[in-house]
């Protein structure tokens, strides 16, 4: 594979499962020294490893990234060990209830905010000065297409904010050599997860919710199927990429033909 990455310091946050482990080994195979985010460290030091192992460079970085003080501790250990950062991408987040609007309690709206704004809001907001510095970087943040749908509100509202703060930060930094772009997937398999977003088992309520929202997002798929993760690394990983020098400010719904 081309190594477009050679001599780039790359941050893929959420990165111990799913898009994250997948876009860190593809970054760290196109030549990327990949910092790997995240709060659980067995996992991400077992992605290190796997990267390691297929002959990359990777190193581990255990934060909150819900919070401010961890995404700016990502930044500092980042500068600390390679004095630069060229391409950062921001995964964390995820539904964790699935349910009509109405249905959800105070703190679950919350914690869903919490869960999939914050993270990239904050990751956006530690790692701008650095390239400002740099007068060069690139930052690719992960929406989704499920702006555009069924039962997951408070999550497709962070999502949303997501492509909006891509679109509003792409204006402000355009003239300081720092592009800003945004991913949307559609449904992706990405198998087990290590960590359940929700642990509760699914009451019946919950599970035609489940279904009726699996039904409306492959509906609206033109491809009529689930994606796969490294599909998703592909289109994140040109984004970052110097060959996509003159895009910054783009959500690209890597959605099979679904959209937001």
């Amino acid at each position: 594979m081309t190594a477009r990455f050679e001599g780039k310091i790359a941050i893929v946050t959420g990165a111990a499962q799913g898009i994250g482990r997948v876009t860190a080994l593809r970054l760290a195979s196109e030549g990327a020294t990949v910092v790997l985010a995240d709060r659980v460290a067995e996992q991400c030091r077992s992605v290190q490893a796997e990267v390691q192992k297929q002959g990359g460079r990777a190193t581990s970085v255990i934060a909150d990234l819900e919070t401010y003080a961890g995404c700016s501790q990502m930044v500092q250990e980042t500068l600390e060990a390679f004095g630069r950062i060229d391409v950062s991408v921001h995964n964390v987040g995820g539904t964790i209830w699935v349910k009509p609007f109405w249905e959800y309690a105070e703190d679950e709206i919350v914690r869903e905010i919490s869960r999939t704004l914050w993270p990239t809001l904050w990751s956006c907001r530690a790692v701008i000065p650095v390239m400002l510095r740099q007068k060069s970087g690139s930052i690719v943040n992960i929406g989704s297409v499920s702006s555009h749908g069924i039962y997951r509100m408070p999550y497709s509202t962070a999502k949303g904010g997501i492509h909006a703060m891509t679109a509003s930060l792409a204006m402000e930094l355009a003239d300081h050599g720092v592009r800003v772009n945004c991913v949307a997937p559609g449904p992706i398999n990405v198998g087990p997860r290590t960590t359940p977003r929700n642990p509760n088992p699914l009451d019946e309520r919950e599970k035609v919710w489940k279904k009726e929202v699996m039904e409306q997002t492959l509906g609206d798929t033109m491809l009529r199927r689930w994606g796969l993760p490294e599909e998703i690394a592909a289109a994140i990983c040109f984004l970052a990429a110097d060959e996509a020098s003159y895009i910054t400010g783009q959500t690209l719904f890597a959605a099979g033909g679904g959209f937001g």
